[in-house]
């Protein structure tokens, strides 16, 4: 497999690869199975071995799962990954209840999860969204002072305003912003983006395929129990629209001779050097196909038939990542 390029995070932060993973599913999602834990922690040591060194988690995955089973793979090989830790979500019998991001919830979070990671610090902590409920500086504030405690490294946002990010910025220096990102979804492009790079922050981009819709894969209907049901993007017309839009895709894939997965992956990591794609995996045989996605190059035309066909509000309908 080919080496992986790395990125820097913010403007003085330390260098990871350009290609994270995301430990997601990893774990039991919305109270789904629990993925093999051998092959999970497998696909880990694997990824290490290539490269691949931005471990991406929350405290809310699987309850606690996630970070558990992070740190099995990591005994003896911590000095080789980068652990980007997301917290603040509350979740209850397997369903989402808000967000806790008050000081002395912070505080608390941390040290559980550097218990269950069995690590001494954690590179990269961030809360998992930022709503009206705490002042950012008291979000900000408190993470500065894990920082200052040696609990923590680098401070990252998640799920933000441009407005959010500047002030969080001005509070303690950001060093990388996570959210979703994709052909499907660049809304951000209008305002997120422009502030982040005017700021010198990293951007970790999730959900390149936007819920499977970039995969190729989908026909409509979906089943009836598919969770992608409760998404307007998903839904009637709609998704008869956005998989006319998705062929385009597959057609170019298929000349490149690539998977349109891959090209999903490859446009956000052309987006800038800076910007990161997380890609969500949970066993080997995903690494080098996703991998092989950070060597694909486009051409100017190939780069205008994706950015006219997936222009800004050309997907219809919407998902929980549509501000």
């Amino acid at each position: 497999m080919s080496e992986i390029t790395k990125i820097q995070l913010g403007q003085n932060g330390p260098m990871v690869s350009k290609l994270g993973l995301g430990c997601m599913r990893m774990s039991s999602i919305w109270g789904g199975p629990t993925p093999d834990e051998a092959e999970s922690i497998a696909t880990i040591h694997q990824a290490l071995d290539n490269g691949i060194d931005f471990l991406n988690t929350g405290d809310f995955y699987g309850a606690g799962h996630n970070e558990i089973l992070i740190g099995k793979a990591l005994k003896g090989r911590r000095e080789q990954a980068f652990i980007s830790v997301k917290f603040g979500a509350i979740f209850h019998n397997g369903q989402w209840i808000g967000m806790d991001l008050r000081p002395i919830a912070i505080k608390n979070f941390v040290n559980y999860s550097l218990t269950r990671l069995g690590v001494e610090v954690i590179d990269l902590y961030q809360p998992s969204r930022i709503d009206d409920s705490v002042p950012i500086e008291d979000i900000i504030g408190t993470i500065a002072d894990l920082v200052e405690e040696g609990k923590v490294r680098h401070i990252g946002v998640s799920e933000i305003t441009a407005d959010q990010l500047r002030k969080a910025n001005s509070i303690y220096p950001i060093s990388a912003l996570e959210i979703g990102y994709s052909l499907a979804d660049r809304q951000i492009e209008n305002d997120l983006l422009p502030a982040a790079k005017e700021l010198g922050i990293s951007i970790v981009a999730f959900a390149n395929t936007a819920e499977g819709l970039l995969t190729g894969d989908l026909q409509t209907p979906l089943p009836v129990d598919d969770y992608r049901n409760h998404f307007s993007r998903f839904q009637g017309d709609n998704l008869i629209y956005n998989l006319e839009k998705v062929a385009v895709l597959k057609e170019m894939a298929h000349v490149k001779n690539v998977s349109p997965t891959q090209l999903a992956i490859a446009w956000v990591k052309e987006q800038g050097n800076h910007i990161m794609p997380l890609v969500s995996m949970s066993r080997r045989s995903r690494l080098p196909e996703n991998i092989a996605a950070m060597e694909i190059m486009f051409t100017p035309d190939e780069m205008n038939i994706l950015n006219t066909t997936f222009a800004i509000g050309a997907i219809k309908g919407g998902t929980y990542l549509q501000r």
